[in-house]
Formats: C-alpha cells, sequence, structure tokens
C-alpha cells in the first residue's frame, strides 16, 4: 500500500481491562472519549470545568479537528498489538449510541473504512513499536509504518461500503416505563414498587461509592448485587453467594445442585469491564445444561447473556442503573426494562 505523503494515526481500542476492538471494526467506526459534556468544541470548557486533564482535552482536540478525510488509521491495542488498517471516512461526528461502551462514555466517532481487519489474526510488534499514553497519537515512522507500506490492498477495497450506524434515537427511558413494561410481563405490583425503589437506593450506594473509595467485589456482592436479585423474586434459599467458586449461584429449585443451577452471576469491581468477565462465566456454565442465564456486573452495569438450547451465549440485555436505556443498538441487544425481566426467577428463554 502506498503510504508515501499520507499521515498516519494510531487509535487505542481500550486496554488491557475493556477491549472495544470488535465494535470498532463492526462499525467502522474509532472512538473517544469523555464524551457526556457533548460535542467538540462545545464540550471543551465544561470538561475543564469538570477538571478533565490538559492532555485529554488535547486528544479530543486532535481527534475532532486534526484527523483529515483520507488519513490512514492503524488499531492498537497496547503497544505491540495492531488490530486494523483503515482510511478515515468524513468529517468527526458525535454520536450518543456510543454513551457506554461497557461503561466508558465514547460519544466522539469518526468513521473508518476498514482496508485490513486483523480480527482472529492480529499483528504483533516488538513491545512499545505503538505509543503509549493518548488514545489519538499520529504514529511515528519505524516497524508498523513499514509493515502497513508492504500491505497488498486491492483497489477496491478503497471505494468499499462503511457500515451504517444504527439510527441515532433518543432511548433514556423512565422507571415508569420500566414498571408499566414489567407489569404487562405479569410481575405483582407490589414486587415492582419494591424494585423500583431498590433501584433508586442501590444507585445512589453505587454513586456514592464512584465518588469515594470503589467497593471491593465482595461489597459490590453484598451492597448492590445481592439486593436487586432479592427485589427481583430470587430467595435466599435459591441464591448462593461464593458457590463453587461462582460469584453467586441462582438455582431454579433446591437442593443446590449442578443440576439445578439456573444462572451465573459474576462480579467485578466498580468501574471496571464487566462484559469481559463473559469467559469467566461460561467456565462455570460448562456442562451444566440447565444454565441458561448468565449475569455480569460490577454493581451498577449488567450485561444479560442467554442461550437457546445448545447454542452459545449471546448478549441479550444490557442496562445501567444511572442511565436507564430502551436498547443498545450497536450491542444490538435490549435495555433496561428486558434486563430487569431477563434477571427475574420466572423468566424463560422461550419468552425472547
Amino acid at each position: 500500500m502506498d503510504i508515501s505523503g499520507k499521515t498516519i494515526w494510531q487509535q487505542a481500542a481500550g486496554d488491557t481491562d475493556r477491549d472495544y476492538s470488535e465494535l470498532c471494526l463492526k462499525w467502522g467506526v474509532i472512538l473517544n472519549g469523555p464524551g457526556y459534556a457533548g460535542k467538540w468544541p462545545d464540550c471543551e470548557a465544561p470538561l475543564r470545568n469538570d477538571a478533565c486533564s490538559a492532555r485529554k482535552v488535547t486528544d479530543l482536540r486532535r481527534f475532532a479537528d486534526e484527523m483529515r478525510d483520507g488519513d490512514l488509521v492503524v488499531l492498537r491495542m497496547g503497544t505491540a498489538t495492531l488490530l486494523g488498517v483503515g482510511q478515515i471516512v468524513g468529517s468527526y461526528e458525535w454520536v450518543d449510541d456510543f454513551g457506554d461502551i461497557d461503561g466508558w462514555d465514547l460519544q466522539h466517532v469518526r468513521r473508518i473504512r476498514w482496508l485490513w481487519d486483523g480480527r482472529g489474526s492480529p499483528k504483533t510488534f516488538d513491545t512499545y513499536a505503538l505509543k503509549q499514553g493518548d488514545t489519538t497519537q499520529k504514529l511515528n515512522i519505524g516497524q508498523v509504518t513499514e509493515w502497513v507500506s508492504q500491505l497488498d490492498i486491492p483497489e477496491k477495497a478503497f471505494s468499499a461500503h462503511v457500515p451504517t450506524l444504527p439510527v441515532p434515537r433518543q432511548n433514556d427511558i423512565s422507571v415508569e416505563l420500566v414498571s408499566e413494561f414489567l407489569f404487562d410481563h405479569g410481575v405483582a405490583s407490589a414486587s415492582i414498587t419494591h424494585l423500583l425503589q431498590e433501584i433508586g437506593e442501590l444507585t445512589r450506594i453505587a454513586k456514592w461509592y464512584q465518588r469515594s473509595n470503589k467497593p471491593s467485589e465482595h461489597e459490590t456482592v453484598a451492597y448492590l448485587v445481592v439486593p436487586l436479585l432479592r427485589a427481583l423474586g430470587w430467595t435466599p434459599q435459591r441464591m448462593a453467594v461464593e458457590w463453587n467458586h461462582v460469584d453467586v449461584a441462582l438455582f431454579e429449585q433446591l437442593p443446590r445442585s449442578d443440576n439445578t443451577l439456573r444462572v451465573v452471576v459474576e462480579a467485578k469491581k466498580m468501574d471496571s469491564s464487566c462484559l469481559s468477565a463473559l469467559s469467566q462465566a461460561m467456565s462455570y456454565a460448562t456442562g451444566k445444561s440447565i444454565c441458561s442465564r448468565l449475569i455480569v456486573t460490577d454493581g451498577l452495569r449488567y450485561g444479560i447473556h442467554i442461550r437457546n438450547g445448545l447454542e452459545p451465549f449471546s448478549l441479550y440485555a444490557y442496562m445501567n442503573l444511572a442511565r436507564l436505556r430502551e436498547a443498545y443498538p450497536v450491542y444490538e441487544c435490549k435495555g433496561a426494562k428486558d434486563a430487569l425481566l431477563a434477571m427475574a426467577p420466572e423468566w424463560r428463554s422461550s419468552e425472547i
């Protein structure tokens, strides 16, 4: 590939805890944050007022203003792994559907036409071949640029279709809509009232933790996860904490055993990636045919993965107690209403 005269950027796709490269490659994007304060440059003053570092503000300016249509970009993880090579298409955008990527608000978006996709077979270089630090940086001349120049990219790839993003929409929902949905699906009024009160209390506790010291995994389970599960109708008899290395095990019936294990709950420290805990939760469900749901959580955010029969687990619904949403189009999954219903004892995969 001819890179002469081309500006080449390196763009991070997460860190050792969060990896959102799959979303970048799937949707034809690169992402940056924080995005809660709105579009660049309107967000600059609010971010500075919120004590966002000057370095981060400069990083966002670089992403929004300095990147240009036609520039090349390499998608990195760490300082040695390359996951994609692409071409920037069009101008900077702010897309709210990327406002909760496993807990990170990454609404700052550039569209990318991926020319080389490293999913399944990423390219690895010497350590520090790629620069650490800022999310968006210009790529130094070296072994990475040399490798990019040797890529054999067919001419038609430079005019290939860029995936269409989900239609932007305001899909925040109120607790009233959640309660109506649950009631329409047979949940008792008294249970709904208790649940909604509990959600308010848990959200306050979680936000207090975020402002002060983060809770341990044990505190997360005790003060955030278990109270929500109890409010959803799980009884102490059918709910075991730290059972056979499972953070919380939920049972179809008594006695508690592998043969009655219905749901595995894997908890992480608050503000850690909860979706990355899927593989660990899946390892606990292996060989337990009745286990049809995996719940991964940091106490504030919940990902509910389900399987039908012998199908692999897939993300069915995602929920952030601090911002209840109807759906998550970029994850192609349902939102808070269906998440809460799917966490209830009575739910069955046949209800999909």
